[in-house]
């Protein structure tokens, strides 16, 4: 199944798009040569994120994330902690959510 978030060309170059996603946030940006979906919660406290100079930020406490790989690299999220990505696949121009395929 398949849910669609976005045109492809609505992802920008850098930074990110935060969009709706069932009742809840997700961040859809572009990463090492394709685009990637992070839902929008700081797995520290459960805040929102921010996406600032490459990184995706915690506005509640501080907590920073690598946008390539979702790892956290700034406390107080754990340094074993790492964001949440959602499966994606980007056909015929849109980015979508895709599940049990």
């Amino acid at each position: 199944m398949r849910h669609r978030l976005c045109a492809e060309s609505d992802v920008p170059e850098s930074g990110s798009i935060v969009l709706p996603f069932f009742g809840r946030e997700v961040h859809v940006y572009r990463s090492g040569g394709r685009i990637r979906v992070a839902a929008n919660v700081c797995v520290h406290f459960g805040g929102p994120l921010e996406c600032k100079d490459g990184s995706f930020v915690c506005p509640w406490h501080g907590a920073s994330y690598d946008m390539d790989s979702g790892r956290a690299t700034g406390g107080p999220a754990r340094k074993d902690a790492q964001l949440m990505f959602l499966s994606s696949r980007v056909e015929n121009g849109d980015v979508n959510y895709v599940w049990g395929e």
